[in-house]
């Protein structure tokens, strides 16, 4: 079978935007701290463009710590859950290959589990023209923490299942920061850091959170519904009380302009 396509499985999310909103983990306070501290610079009284909000996830908390916020979203069914829940903050549709963003007029570009569906050789150069001199591109993703033993062995069954050891639930493997600018014609220089968090929850939630990720999406009902139904017997094995704590490595990369 021929694997979906990258356009195919970014507009995956559309159809899934509620289930996605309602069980995708968020991101801890410290991440925002790192940022603050690797951009040298407040989120609070910032311009801030998040770019494939989403569901407004990220948006949320980086409004929270008083950034003034616009949110760029290409997805309609993405766009239409941001506005249940966020609908007080400017929503621009667009995606982050050509952003609907005026040259120099943000501090900070925010990314949040998304600069991946973007073409850094397209990317890169609208990012920079984005930011104001001085101002940082943060890109960040949750990714699971493969030391513990419970998710390495669901890495795998997922990696078996689809028939790649490169299979994850997001579809891809490997380090984020080594495929954060591949193509692009300027590298501007950044800094990685890692933040480590988790969260508890039920087997049901655990499993739709995997389920809201595009490799299962574009699966199809038939082939996703058999793998969950082995790995809730898998999860209820060993974790009999129906909770999992779900332990993530916040991938965090912040570029500056000069």
């Amino acid at each position: 079978m021929t694997a979906p396509s990258r356009s195919v499985r970014a507009q995956s999310f559309n159809a899934a935007a509620a289930q996605y909103a309602a069980n995708r983990p968020s991101y801890p306070p410290a991440l925002f701290d790192a940022l603050e501290d690797l951009a040298a610079r407040p989120l609070a009284g910032a311009r801030v463009a998040d770019v494939g909000a989403g569901t407004g996830i990220a948006t949320a908390l980086l409004k929270a710590r008083g950034a003034h916020v616009v949110a760029v979203e290409p997805g309609d069914g993405m766009a239409t859950q941001f506005r249940r829940t966020l609908p007080d903050v400017p929503l621009l549709r667009g995606d982050g290959n050509a952003l609907p963003l005026a040259t120099a007029s943000t501090d900070f570009l925010t990314y949040a589990q998304a600069w991946h569906w973007t073409d850094p050789a397209r990317s890169v150069p609208e990012a920079l023209r984005v930011l104001r001199p001085g101002g940082a591109l943060a890109l960040w993703w949750n990714m699971d923490a493969q030391d513990v033993p419970w998710i390495a062995e669901q890495a795998d069954r997922i990696g078996r299942y689809f028939g790649s050891e490169q299979a994850s639930k997001s579809g891809a493997g490997g380090s984020r920061t080594e495929l954060a600018f591949a193509g692009a014609p300027e590298v501007p220089p950044h800094i990685r850091h890692v933040v480590r968090w988790s969260r508890t929850v039920s087997v049901d939630t655990h499993l739709a959170n995997i389920g809201s990720h595009s490799i299962f999406l574009v699966l199809g009902e038939e082939r996703s519904n058999a793998f969950f139904t082995e790995e809730r017997e898998h999860l209820l094995n060993a974790f009999p009380d129906g909770v999992v704590e779900e332990v993530y490595d916040v991938e965090l990369i912040v570029a500056t302009r000069a």
